[in-house]
Protein backbone atom coordinates (compact mmCIF):
# COMPACT_ATOMS: atom_id res chain seq x y z
CA UNK A 1 0.00 0.00 0.00
CA UNK A 2 1.51 3.33 -0.97
CA UNK A 3 1.45 6.06 1.64
CA UNK A 4 -0.07 9.49 1.20
CA UNK A 5 1.46 12.72 2.54
CA UNK A 6 0.33 16.30 2.06
CA UNK A 7 0.95 19.53 3.92
CA UNK A 8 -0.17 23.14 3.91
CA UNK A 9 0.41 26.27 5.95
CA UNK A 10 -2.36 28.39 7.43
CA UNK A 11 -1.65 32.07 8.02
CA UNK A 12 -3.53 33.67 10.93
CA UNK A 13 -3.67 37.07 12.53
CA UNK A 14 -4.19 36.71 16.27
CA UNK A 15 -4.20 40.39 17.17
CA UNK A 16 -2.63 42.26 20.04
CA UNK A 17 -4.28 40.36 22.90
CA UNK A 18 -3.61 36.89 24.27
CA UNK A 19 -5.79 34.42 22.40
CA UNK A 20 -6.97 30.86 22.10
CA UNK A 21 -7.94 30.37 18.45
CA UNK A 22 -9.98 27.31 17.44
CA UNK A 23 -8.31 25.56 14.48
CA UNK A 24 -10.71 22.60 14.33
CA UNK A 25 -12.74 23.77 11.33
CA UNK A 26 -9.62 24.60 9.31
CA UNK A 27 -8.21 21.14 10.11
CA UNK A 28 -11.47 19.48 9.07
CA UNK A 29 -11.49 21.40 5.79
CA UNK A 30 -7.88 20.38 5.10
CA UNK A 31 -8.71 16.72 5.75
CA UNK A 32 -11.88 16.83 3.65
CA UNK A 33 -9.77 18.01 0.73
CA UNK A 34 -6.68 15.83 1.23
CA UNK A 35 -7.40 12.76 3.37
CA UNK A 36 -9.98 11.36 0.90
CA UNK A 37 -11.39 8.77 3.30
CA UNK A 38 -7.99 7.54 4.45
CA UNK A 39 -6.93 6.60 7.95
CA UNK A 40 -3.80 8.29 9.19
CA UNK A 41 -2.43 11.07 11.33
CA UNK A 42 -2.82 14.83 11.29
CA UNK A 43 0.17 16.72 12.63
CA UNK A 44 -0.31 20.37 13.58
CA UNK A 45 2.84 22.42 14.12
CA UNK A 46 3.30 26.08 15.03
CA UNK A 47 6.80 27.27 13.95
CA UNK A 48 6.97 30.02 16.56
CA UNK A 49 8.94 30.27 19.81
CA UNK A 50 6.01 31.92 21.60
CA UNK A 51 2.88 29.90 20.72
CA UNK A 52 1.50 26.43 21.30
CA UNK A 53 -1.19 23.96 20.27
CA UNK A 54 -3.76 22.60 22.74
CA UNK A 55 -6.55 20.03 22.52
CA UNK A 56 -9.28 21.39 24.77
CA UNK A 57 -12.91 22.36 25.16
CA UNK A 58 -13.73 25.82 23.83
CA UNK A 59 -16.69 28.15 24.13
CA UNK A 60 -17.63 27.31 27.74
CA UNK A 61 -15.07 29.54 29.43
CA UNK A 62 -12.16 27.11 29.16
CA UNK A 63 -10.35 29.46 26.76
CA UNK A 64 -10.28 32.21 29.39
CA UNK A 65 -9.50 29.68 32.14
CA UNK A 66 -6.42 28.53 30.23
CA UNK A 67 -5.20 32.09 29.74
CA UNK A 68 -5.82 32.82 33.45
CA UNK A 69 -3.89 29.68 34.46
CA UNK A 70 -1.01 30.70 32.20
CA UNK A 71 -0.98 34.14 33.88
CA UNK A 72 -0.69 32.41 37.26
CA UNK A 73 2.09 30.06 36.09
CA UNK A 74 3.84 32.59 33.85
CA UNK A 75 3.23 36.13 35.15
CA UNK A 76 3.81 38.95 32.65
CA UNK A 77 6.29 40.85 34.80
CA UNK A 78 10.00 41.67 34.85
CA UNK A 79 11.25 38.40 36.41
CA UNK A 80 12.22 36.93 33.02
CA UNK A 81 15.80 37.03 31.73
CA UNK A 82 14.56 37.14 28.14
CA UNK A 83 13.67 40.85 28.05
CA UNK A 84 13.08 42.15 24.52
CA UNK A 85 9.58 43.15 23.48
CA UNK A 86 6.74 44.23 25.75
CA UNK A 87 7.07 43.87 29.56
CA UNK A 88 6.92 40.22 30.59
CA UNK A 89 7.52 38.95 27.04
CA UNK A 90 10.06 36.45 28.37
CA UNK A 91 7.14 34.37 29.65
CA UNK A 92 5.94 33.95 26.07
CA UNK A 93 9.17 32.11 25.30
CA UNK A 94 8.51 29.68 28.17
CA UNK A 95 4.93 28.96 27.00
CA UNK A 96 5.87 26.19 24.49
CA UNK A 97 7.36 24.15 27.35
CA UNK A 98 3.86 23.99 28.88
CA UNK A 99 1.69 24.20 25.75
CA UNK A 100 3.75 22.40 23.09
CA UNK A 101 4.01 23.81 19.57
CA UNK A 102 2.63 20.59 18.06
CA UNK A 103 -0.08 17.95 18.26
CA UNK A 104 -0.59 14.70 16.36
CA UNK A 105 -4.15 13.40 16.13
CA UNK A 106 -5.77 10.30 14.63
CA UNK A 107 -7.72 10.53 11.39
CA UNK A 108 -10.21 7.72 10.71
CA UNK A 109 -11.96 7.49 7.36
CA UNK A 110 -10.73 10.96 6.46
CA UNK A 111 -12.20 12.55 9.60
CA UNK A 112 -10.44 14.06 12.59
CA UNK A 113 -11.02 11.91 15.69
CA UNK A 114 -11.68 14.28 18.56
CA UNK A 115 -13.80 13.72 21.64
CA UNK A 116 -17.26 15.26 21.88
CA UNK A 117 -16.12 18.53 23.46
CA UNK A 118 -12.55 18.65 22.17
CA UNK A 119 -11.23 21.26 19.79
CA UNK A 120 -7.76 21.89 18.43
CA UNK A 121 -6.52 25.37 19.34
CA UNK A 122 -3.64 27.76 18.79
CA UNK A 123 -2.57 29.32 22.09
CA UNK A 124 -0.83 32.65 21.59
CA UNK A 125 0.19 34.86 24.52
CA UNK A 126 2.60 37.02 22.50
CA UNK A 127 1.02 40.43 22.03
CA UNK A 128 4.03 41.63 20.00
CA UNK A 129 3.53 39.29 17.03
CA UNK A 130 0.05 39.11 15.54
CA UNK A 131 1.01 37.09 12.45
CA UNK A 132 1.12 33.33 12.94
CA UNK A 133 1.59 30.29 10.78
CA UNK A 134 0.24 26.83 11.46
CA UNK A 135 1.47 23.86 9.42
CA UNK A 136 -1.03 21.05 8.85
CA UNK A 137 0.38 17.72 7.61
CA UNK A 138 -1.58 14.56 6.85
CA UNK A 139 0.13 11.19 6.63
CA UNK A 140 -2.11 8.29 5.73
CA UNK A 141 -2.41 5.01 3.95
CA UNK A 142 -4.51 4.35 0.91
CA UNK A 143 -7.43 2.04 1.77
CA UNK A 144 -6.75 -1.62 0.98
CA UNK A 145 -8.81 -3.06 -1.86
CA UNK A 146 -11.88 -4.82 -0.58
CA UNK A 147 -11.41 -3.34 2.89
CA UNK A 148 -14.01 -0.94 4.24
CA UNK A 149 -11.65 0.78 6.65
CA UNK A 150 -13.40 -0.63 9.72
CA UNK A 151 -12.41 -3.58 11.84
CA UNK A 152 -14.69 -6.38 12.98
Amino acid sequence: MPGHFTTTTLTLTTGTTETVTDLTHACEQFLAQHAEGRDGLLNVFVPHATAGVAVMETGAGSDDDLLAALHTLLPADDRWQHRHGSPGHGRDHVLPALVPPHATLPVIGGRLELGTWQSLCLVDTNRDNADRQVRLSFLGQSPARGHSGTEA
